[in-house]
């Protein structure tokens, strides 16, 4: 068995209060939870709002389940050995299929980032702000707070930027939904399970779950914290109520446009159209900055967890020192990759005429041919002994999780082909 790297901390004669224990663990579940909500979800839930009202709101809150059952077994994982998901991959594995795990996941996370970047620009045009001036400052933003050398300060931009997000919840109130209709449209109501346009909305919604580097981030942010066995408990909650979070902000963001742009047969193609349509719609500009406030939070998140995790992965893998804990002179390379990623992928939003839509919508369908990688060796690791011990899987577990991954897996590429196949009307 793979033991932690450090022995568990005590609880000081059992007396610590369970709260104050939740806060010292909080972090890592939130903030991967919270970038689940990026700039490729936020657009996605946008044009289900615009296209089928409350239609979706049901399988937004269905889709909490998967998403903590997934998260869940990156928490063991972390918790239990000390070791990142890329580190466990090479020692169970060996450097071969280590290759294989992160080659796919450059791939995947550098088209992902550049979507994220794709939200900045979107954002500032939100704000009246010229593209090629908010992208390097954020960019300029992400590298200046991973460079600081301290993983708390990391993770408190990160909850910052969570709160940005919540501000989409005041914007659907803008929009005057009617309670009735979430009811009854949203979570009561038929589904148009016969049109094909749903059932790809519906595919896109969940492939929007689960992100390959949601899994690499908070196993290697677990371990970077060092959190420890006793910690697994709090870091469950944390990735709870951030999966709840979340998916709560995918509602927001469905029943605002539902109950505007649906209401008025208005179609947009990505989140900064519907934040910029709100203002006539609602009356209230305030309505479409907390929207644009929003869609940028969730961005510049994205973009931190996705270079994180690919700078862990890679650190993990290769055994360099890998830690925010650590200054830039301890850690070249990782930091080296990390601020390389942020860099490329602001540098190809810049470009001049690029099809930012079309790019987003293809990167979405991309990462469904590389989640069965990473979600198997997921599967694997978490049922494996010689790392969790009696901590594997439940049978009950299995049956879930495995569920979960041919759901999200079999529609993700059903749409993923569609879409390249130019049949999903990109």
């Amino acid at each position: 068995m793979i033991l932690p790297l450090s022995k568990p901390r005590a609880v000081a004669g059992g007396r610590r209060a369970w709260w104050l224990k939740y806060l010292a663990v909080a972090g890592p579940g939130l903030i991967v939870a919270f970038a689940d909500t990026e700039a490729g979800s936020v657009t996605i839930a946008a044009t289900s709002g615009a296209q089928f009202g409350m239609k979706l709101v049901l399988l937004q809150l269905l889709l909490i389940v998967p998403l903590f059952v997934i998260q869940e077994m990156t928490v063991r994982l972390g918790t239990v050995s000390g070791r990142g998901h890329a580190a466990l991959i090479r020692e169970r594995y060996g450097l071969g299929w280590a290759w294989v795990s992160l080659g796919t996941m450059l791939v995947t996370n550098f088209a992902a980032l550049v979507t994220e970047f794709i939200g900045i620009a979107g954002a500032a045009l939100i704000f009246g702000i010229p593209p090629v001036v908010l992208v390097p400052v954020a960019a300029t933003l992400l590298i200046g707070i991973a460079f600081s050398g301290r993983y708390k300060r990391a993770e408190y931009f990160a909850l910052a930027l969570c709160l940005l997000e919540l501000l989409f919840i005041p914007a659907a109130f803008a929009a005057h939904p009617s309670f009735a209709s979430i009811l009854h449209d949203g979570i009561l109501g038929s589904q148009p399970l016969g049109n094909r346009d749903y059932l790809i909305l519906v595919a896109g919604n969940i492939g929007a779950v689960i992100m390959p580097w949601m899994i690499f981030y908070q196993q290697s942010a677990t371990v970077d914290k060092k959190l420890q066995v006793d910690d697994i408990g709090a870091a469950r909650a944390d990735t709870a109520i951030g999966a709840v979070f979340t998916q709560l902000i995918m509602i927001a963001i469905v029943v605002t446009t539902a109950a505007t742009l649906y209401v008025h047969h208005q179609q947009v193609q990505d989140a900064a159209a519907a934040a910029l349509a709100l203002v006539p719609l609602t009356g209230a500009r305030w309505a479409g900055v907390a929207f644009g406030a929003g869609l940028l939070g969730a961005a510049m998140i994205g973009a931190l967890v996705v270079s994180l995790a690919t700078a862990w992965a890679f650190g993990e893998a290769f055994r360099w020192p890998c830690s925010l804990n650590l200054r830039c002179t301890q850690a070249k390379r990782f930091y080296g990759l990390y601020a390389a990623m942020v860099v490329a992928s602001a540098g190809v939003v810049l470009i001049p005429n690029l099809p930012l839509i079309k790019i987003t919508v293809y990167v979405e369908a991309f990462n469904a041919f590389v989640l069965p990688i990473v979600l198997a060796f997921l599967l694997v690791m978490a049922n494996d002994r010689k790392i969790l011990g009696d901590r594997v899987n439940s049978w009950l577990g299995n049956v879930v999780a495995i569920g979960v991954s041919l759901v999200c897996v079999a529609l993700g590429v059903w749409v993923a082909a569609l879409t390249f196949t130019g049949q999903a009307g990109v």
